[in-house]
């Protein structure tokens, strides 16, 4: 037996005995009041802070503690996300840096403070030339990996990484928003030019432009429309910010409770929102509807589509998960806020691009899921179609690879990360973050090693 042989033999007996080890009743967690995933029996979050940055609304409770589907509502430091959303589509600009300035500050700018803070913005957007270098020598194809490294790099660079005072947690915070899309823009760049042998591009930002229009000319030069600006610039607004209680957010606060610095906590933030069951979610929407599109003949067909959704459901088609991605969520119950505001704008843009037929099948799939899902499972839960049900198809609508949809999840909740990790740090009485694990294993004598 060879020693890479022990050794593959060792990984498999301990792999084999991990697999007893982390075997939990879970009869136990119910007997001992624990809320796994941090949440109550009726599927709500367990409250475990305040705050004062977002609100989301997906229900209402009764007097006597009984929840009732509702629209629902976001909201940005008290203002409703649909208000502020209409007002800037309104009078067609970009909205995404008053929003970071509101969500930092707690206020909405006047005129002449928000060209300041864009100009702020883009003063930040170049990198330090070693970190683009470090980009580009970089090998692997995961871009959010990529990012993660290089905010740690960012460390390196800063001036002051580890003061936590507010002037430089704030100076930190509007140099991480506006670094973002250039790492992102160039990290992929870096994985075309690898991967697929195409030409390696290095696009500085464009004074006068917005964080949106800057992101698509570093990601593709001028190859974008307005509509395809405000569109992205629509989705950064409303990914940028949604509670203190969402996975990666909750991950920036944990470890900002301890001190940490704040390169350190985005980075475990990016680690968190990595996860497929966070913000890859997207893809796999992408990726069930590219089947849908396959297996149904006629895309008005509500009873064609109905049996494939049945399908679906019973785990006999797409990746066999018995999931309708796309379609319902933690909080919201009738209605997603962001999906219903991305759907408003995603319908002018698939008519730009000549594609309103797929969406229109969207539409119909979404409408038909839902009416199915309730029909094999009964309406136990509220259910509505969530925002990565369309941003995927928006992202592609766009122009922007599949590479880079969940960085761009990252690049517009870097101000949500910000804002909370801020918070975190300059309440009064702040701890830190530390819940219990209760150990149900049974005590063990100590064995000497003779008599193993």
């Amino acid at each position: 037996m060879t020693t890479k042989t022990k050794k593959e033999y060792l990984i498999y007996k301990l792999s084999d005995e991990m697999k007893g080890s982390t075997r939990i009743d879970a009869a136990l967690f119910k007997k001992l009041d624990v809320k796994r995933g941090l949440r109550n029996e009726d599927g709500t979050g367990v409250l475990v802070g305040l705050t004062n940055i977002g609100n989301v609304v997906g229900y209402e409770r009764t007097a006597d503690g009984r929840i009732v589907p509702a629209e629902g509502r976001l909201y940005f430091r008290g203002y409703e996300v649909r208000d502020l959303v209409h007002a800037i589509m309104a009078e067609k600009r970009f909205g995404y840096e008053e929003i970071c300035f509101l969500l930092l500050s707690g206020r909405l700018p006047d005129a002449e403070e928000l060209q300041a803070f864009k100009d702020l913005i883009f003063d930040n957007m170049p990198l330090e030339q070693k970190t683009i270098l470090h980009i580009i020598e970089l090998e692997g194809d995961d871009i959010m990996n990529i990012l993660a490294r290089s905010v740690l790099e960012f460390y390196t660079f800063d001036e002051n990484p580890d003061d936590v005072s507010r002037d430089n947690l704030m100076r930190q915070s509007i140099e991480l928003i506006s670094k973002f899309p250039t790492t992102i823009a160039y990290a992929f760049n870096m994985y075309r030019h690898h991967h697929r042998g195409r030409s390696l591009h290095i696009r500085d930002a464009q004074p006068g432009l917005s964080l949106a229009e800057n992101f698509l000319y570093m990601l593709k030069g001028s190859d974008y429309t307005e509509l395809d600006a405000r569109t992205l610039d629509l989705l950064l607004i409303l990914h940028s910010e949604h509670g203190g209680g969402n996975n990666s957010t909750f991950t920036v606060r944990v470890t900002s409770s301890t001190g940490t610095d704040t390169f350190s906590s985005i980075a475990a933030g990016i680690g968190s929102l990595k996860g497929p069951k966070h913000g890859g979610a997207n893809l796999k929407v992408c990726d069930m509807i590219a089947f849908m599109k396959e297996e149904i003949g006629d895309w008005n067909d509500e009873a064609e589509i109905a049996a494939c959704v049945r399908r679906l459901l019973a785990g006999e088609a797409f990746d066999g998960s018995g999931l309708v991605y796309g379609i319902g969520h933690a909080v919201y119950t009738k209605s997603d806020p962001r999906a219903v505001l991305l759907k408003e704008m995603a319908r002018e843009l698939a008519a730009e691009k000549g594609r309103l037929s797929e969406f229109e099948f969207m539409e119909l799939i979404e409408k038909v899921a839902i009416e199915t899902i309730y029909a094999v499972k009964g309406k136990g839960k509220t259910l509505c179609a969530n925002v990565d049900f369309y941003s995927g198809f928006v992202y592609d609508l766009i122009g922007i690879p599949r590479e880079i949809y969940t960085p761009l999840f990252a690049m517009a909740r870097i101000v949500g990360w910000c804002a909370h990790r801020n918070e975190e740090l300059n309440f009064e009485g702040r701890r830190i973050i530390r819940p219990a694990y209760r150990c149900v294993t049974d005590e063990k004598d100590y064995v000497a090693m003779a008599d193993r």
